[in-house]
């Protein structure tokens, strides 16, 4: 979809703001470029609308190079966030988003319906902020409105310098949210431009790690953080690199321990003698229906005392979806000050998630990025335990 062949951008008094940049972004791909003030990620999103045009060196849109294209047909064909959004005053938020397919000579009623249709994709009933002004908005919600009128003509390529780099964290966080929600819905080819390299990692299938004017690493999230290309890339993502890769290491099945599993009505001396089989002291207790209802610990049963494991079984809400990331898991664990978490599909019961098996996931996944195989693959020693 778009492709830099050899691209410099080079200033008369002797600045180089992009040096001999080689790398392609596929379509319906989400590229996120990240560095310092100054390395030129900006300049690089810049020159595929040719606001800031290169020095030297091609880029290609859909194969053709945008050299000759009319710039102002070009920008009509590419969605285009900024930090501060860039709103009219004077206009409605919904007349502001649609505003490009007004341009593009769209009849009113159809463009109005257009922007309505954006605004509810984005979060924002039309009924309720379509007559509004931007200065009776948020800082969050004119984000919210910057996306929906940057996709109201339905472009190909969407480019986003910092878009949510000036609300506050938490609103960040749930713009970042529904972003990806959007995304997963349109699937736009994107060029997202950050400082900040967490964000770069929790929405980037791809991130571009910028040095001064040039790319260092363009990889996956995982790899990434998982396997440094230089001491410039290990640095800018941080000693705790490790923490972050859990936010894009996902749980497989093969991750999870099996450990006794037992039913509320069980008679206690099955459950004792299904937990001493596996030499285990708890049980998951799953309900009638095999959804999970918690745990059940062997101390606190008697095979000389008749009754059912759902006269001693405990409650358990720590549980996370297959596919989640470990991250996620490892915030339940500890939000439950819990020993281990249920993993479930559907209410189904797969397995658990310790924090041994959880290291042992985070671990597999990096050598396997590292290797180029699949995880299930992967085969190490752990650590022994006296």
């Amino acid at each position: 979809m778009i492709r830099f062949e050899h691209v410099s951008k080079r200033y008369p008094d002797g600045t180089t703001a992009v040096d001999d940049l080689s790398f392609e972004v596929k379509e319906g791909e989400l590229v996120t470029l990240v560095g310092p003030s100054g390395c030129g990620k900006t300049t690089t999103m810049k020159m595929v609308n040719r606001l800031i045009e290169p020095t030297s060196g091609r880029i290609l849109l859909n194969d053709e190079d945008i050299a000759g294209i009319d710039p102002v047909r070009l920008r009509r064909r590419i969605g285009y966030v900024i930090q501060q959004v860039g709103l009219f005053p004077h206009k409605t938020v919904l007349d502001n988003t649609a505003t490009v397919p007004a341009l593009l000579g769209w009849k009113r009623a159809r463009a109005r319906e257009r922007a309505a249709e954006l605004l509810d994709l984005v979060g924002l009933d039309p009924s309720t902020f379509g007559s509004r002004y931007p200065d009776q908005l948020s800082g969050g919600q004119r984000q919210r409105v910057g996306v929906a009128r940057a996709l109201a003509a339905d472009p190909p390529v969407l480019l986003m310098d910092e878009p949510f780099g000036a609300v506050d964290p938490v609103v960040r966080e749930h713009l970042q949210t529904e972003f990806l929600r959007l995304q997963d819905a349109v699937r736009k080819t994107v060029l997202f431009v950050t400082h900040d390299i967490e964000e770069a990692v929790r929405l980037g299938d791809r991130i571009a790690v910028y040095g001064a004017g040039r790319i260092e690493q363009y990889d996956s999230p995982a790899l990434v953080l998982g396997a440094p290309a230089t001491p410039y890339v290990a640095d800018f993502v941080g000693a705790d690199r490790g923490l972050k890769r859990l936010s894009v290491t996902q749980i497989e099945t093969g991750d999870l321990e099996q450990p006794p599993v037992v039913h509320l009505n069980d008679p206690v001396a099955k459950a004792i003698t299904r937990m001493g089989a596996d030499g285990a002291r708890w049980a998951v207790v799953l309900d009638d229906d095999g959804s999970l209802h918690g745990w059940v610990s062997a101390e606190t049963m008697s095979p000389e005392r008749p009754g059912t494991v759902r006269e001693h079984a405990r409650r358990m809400e720590a549980w996370v979806p297959v596919g989640a990331d470990l991250k996620q898991a490892f915030s339940v664990m500890l939000q439950h000050d819990a020993g281990w978490i249920a993993v479930l599909d559907d209410n189904r019961f797969l397995g658990v998630l310790t924090p041994s098996s959880l290291h042992e996931a985070l671990r597999r996944s990096i050598d396997a990025d590292s290797e180029g195989v699949p995880r299930a693959e992967v085969v190490f020693d752990s650590i022994a335990t006296v």
